[in-house]
């Protein structure tokens, strides 16, 4: 094989850490071409033999003292020698992606199981040439982005996973606020992974988390996903769920024809709005809109006579958050908004509703009274003399 004259490497990508220069067979008189950004390094017979920064070198064996010992080679002349020759890349290009797998996360907000997963960038900077070639690159003839991803990917999932876990649960996190966190776990994971890659020679100049997000190819998580989207179009649209279900009902029966007729399917939907999405003997009652509701315990209500109301609830939704909270309580506990039930079936409605969400109810607005009884602090109406729950002379 004839002796190289000139050793030079012109990337075509960004993306190479590291290239072996192909011929091995060198001499005194070869010239050596290091670009900007590069840094060639010299192996024979399993020795360093020496690092060249950027520019134009003679292969001599005052740059290559070594030369001496391992081939005997004096002074001057054109001598031949073999060695390897591996150009490296010290530019730190930022578009290496990355993905972990399904991590399984306690949600704080809804105390359930969620599965998520993360996905961001990186980028990486050959810091120690000597120690990088040494310990990955082997026998390879040249070292990409992608198989360094593809060379660590079990190491980067486990830590970058552990460190989401870690950050998300000390800091208490949900999944609907994680988006605002993004920032700040990125920082938090970026020093584990700097030490991580410092041992194999690379600076970790950038490391990003674009997204913590559901996984939706786990069935789960597209139940979970599914439920969100519910929950925002109901608030938005101002339906609950309840009447989300009797619409569906109705719905299937008139496309199916079913027998019922729509004589049927009206009652069936005015039972499921008006008891909350349950049949039973009340299917058919309906009490006096007129009539004051107060939820007490054990889920009964009593109007201003003291009777038992048939469409009393235990818990309710709020109207103003959308989390469930038993009726005794007068205010949510969850955002503070006050309690204000419809006379005719319990529901929790806004202050500026006419309507009942729930069962269509028209609202009386006196049946909010902002006036609450001395002895048991339940709402009453004015002009009451008597309050409907504790029966204290007011």
């Amino acid at each position: 094989m004839a002796i190289i004259d000139v050793v030079e490497w012109s990337p075509t990508s960004n993306d190479v850490f590291a290239y072996k220069f192909p011929n091995n067979e060198l001499s005194t008189a070869t010239q050596l071409i290091v670009h900007e950004s590069q840094e060639a390094v010299f192996f024979s017979k399993g020795q360093l033999m020496g690092k060249f920064g950027p520019g134009k070198h003679k292969l001599t064996t005052e740059n290559l003292p070594i030369l001496r010992n391992l081939f005997g080679i004096p002074f001057g002349g054109k001598n031949p020698f073999v060695a390897e020759v591996w150009f490296v890349n010290k530019t730190a290009p930022l578009n290496i992606d990355w993905t972990t797998t399904t991590m399984r996360y306690l949600d704080p907000e809804y105390n359930q199981m969620v599965p998520l997963y993360a996905q961001g960038r990186y980028g990486l900077r050959v810091k120690d040439a000597e120690r990088f070639l040494v310990k990955l690159v082997g026998t390879m003839t040249g070292f990409t982005a992608a198989q360094l991803t593809d060379h660590f990917m079990g190491a980067l999932i486990a830590k970058t996973k552990s460190s989401i876990m870690a950050f998300m649960t000390a800091n208490h996190v949900g999944i609907n606020q994680i988006s605002s966190y993004l920032d700040n776990l990125s920082t938090f994971i970026r020093q584990p992974m700097a030490e991580f890659w410092e041992e194999y020679g690379f600076d970790l100049p950038g490391f990003y988390i674009t997204s913590v997000d559901i996984d939706v190819s786990t069935p789960e998580g597209r139940k979970i996903s599914e439920a969100l989207s519910d929950r925002s179009a109901q608030a938005i649209a101002g339906y609950t769920w309840q009447q989300k279900q009797s619409f569906d009902v109705a719905n299937n029966a008139m496309s199916n024809g079913s027998q019922m007729g729509i004589l049927g399917v009206a009652m069936m939907t005015g039972a499921f709005a008006g008891n909350g999405g349950g049949m039973g003997n009340s299917m058919f009652q309906q009490p006096n809109p007129g009539q004051y509701q107060m939820p007490v315990n054990q889920g009964y209500g009593m109007n201003a006579n003291q009777q038992m109301m048939p469409h009393a609830r235990a818990e309710v939704f709020c109207s103003n958050c959308g989390k469930k909270f038993p009726t005794t309580s007068q205010f949510c506990p969850f955002c503070g908004d006050q309690y204000r039930p419809c006379s005719v079936c319990g529901a929790d409605n806004g202050k500026n509703a006419s309507r009942c969400v729930t069962c269509g109810s028209v609202l009386q607005t006196t049946q909010f009274a902002t006036n609450v009884c001395s002895k048991c602090n339940s709402p009453i109406q004015p002009g009451t003399k008597f309050c409907a729950v504790c029966g204290n002379p007011l």
